[in-house]
């Protein structure tokens, strides 16, 4: 049945306005966003198909062209916008970074990782650098790896944070396993960063690990 013969009450656009984008599922939010179906699935039922084939929100937003593509009633145009309102979230919760204090926006800078690195297919490690009010200076991608290994070198991130002028710095970086557990080498590789950082007294104030949609919090753990 197409939406235009629902209810109105029932459809996700008119619900959306009048009950908040939060009152709607995963299937109904991409339905709003693709408009329309394709020839035997309204909207809805293709939203739902394709959130379904990849398996989670955050593998549909982080697929390649390719495969967006693959299915049927998505094509290069819908890819490009979606990517276009990933990036303007990104860049809103950036501003939202830039402007207050980090660590006092807990929920803003996961949601910021989750947004830059979630779904990746390789593993990477992020910097963010913060100034003495623990406002955020600029985030970076600094090594790009594997599906399971990325080589971080300690004297590049110091050198960094020093042309950033920074005071301190948040670490971040991925598990495409999807186990946002650290291993040993994590913990190691925060150690080594932190005595490296602390010789030009610049602090680590925390280091994440984005599995999927959990972020693993060094500080909050009690692995700093």
């Amino acid at each position: 049945m197409a939406i235009s013969d629902w209810p109105e009450q029932q459809r996700p656009r008119e619900r959306l306005i009048r009950e908040g984008a939060a009152a709607l599922s995963d299937a109904e939010l991409l339905a709003v966003f693709l408009r329309v179906g394709v020839k035997g699935k309204n909207a809805v039922e293709l939203a739902a198909d394709t959130v379904r084939h990849f398996g989670s929100l955050q593998a549909l937003f982080a697929a390649p062209l390719a495969d967006f593509t693959r299915i049927p009633g998505l094509g290069s145009a819908k890819f490009a916008q979606l990517q276009a309102v990933m990036e303007l979230a990104r860049r809103a919760i950036n501003e939202q970074l830039r402007t207050g204090e980090m660590l006092g926006s807990p929920t803003a800078v996961r949601e910021y990782l989750r947004l830059s690195m979630a779904g990746q297919p390789y593993e990477s490690f992020h910097v963010l650098f913060l100034d003495v009010r623990n406002r955020l200076i600029e985030a970076r991608e600094m090594f790009r790896g594997t599906l399971t290994h990325t080589s971080v070198y300690p004297r590049e991130v110091v050198r960094e944070a020093l042309n950033h002028n920074a005071a301190s710095v948040m670490l971040a970086h991925n598990h495409p396993s999807g186990v946002p557990t650290p291993s040993q080498s994590d913990l190691l590789l925060t150690r080594t960063l932190a005595q490296a950082l602390a010789l030009v007294d610049i602090r680590i104030l925390d280091h994440f690990v984005v599995a999927g949609s959990t972020v693993h919090s060094f500080a909050e753990n009690g692995q700093m």
